[in-house]
């Protein structure tokens, strides 16, 4: 059986944005899904997986439009736990996503998240000093998605 395009399906994911001006920032929710996201269908994805796929468009889109002095870094709400440089995202079926990467002390941090309790900032940190240039996991996991890496469930 022939794998369904975006266009195709009954029920695409809705996405909307406004904007205060036409000189906004781009935003991921005007871009069309990347290829290999949208060949399976909403109905077959669990809420982790489907909420990793965005987060790594967005985390895209964020870095896309930093400078090379900065780098993208998650702040969460409700709690003490602060900023995470991120180096890694992942997700455990059906409804668990982990971040990975260090705090703003560089001390190893990892999260692990429930999907109904995903409330993610993302920030512009300076870049580490001693890195020439700025660690750009965005594109590292997009181009992931792209490439069909992603494991297989």
């Amino acid at each position: 059986m022939a794998k369904k395009k975006q266009t195709d399906r009954p029920n695409p994911p809705r996405a909307h944005t406004a904007r205060c001006s036409e000189d906004g920032p781009v935003v991921v929710d005007d871009q069309p899904l990347p290829k290999k996201v949208a060949e399976t269908p909403l109905e077959q994805k669990s809420p982790a997986e489907w909420a990793y796929e965005r987060l790594i468009l967005y985390i895209k889109n964020f870095e896309e439009q930093l400078d090379n002095e900065h780098e993208v870094a998650m702040g969460f709400t409700g709690g003490d736990a602060g900023v995470l440089r991120i180096e890694g995202i992942g997700y455990f079926d059906p409804d668990v996503l982990t971040f990975y990467g260090s705090d703003g002390e560089g001390m190893k941090t990892q999260l692990i998240q429930h999907v109904s309790q995903l409330s993610v900032m993302l920030r512009a940190l300076p870049k580490l000093v001693e890195s020439e240039a700025p660690n750009r996991i965005g594109f590292r996991l997009a181009a992931q998605l792209e490439e069909g890496d992603a494991p297989e469930g």
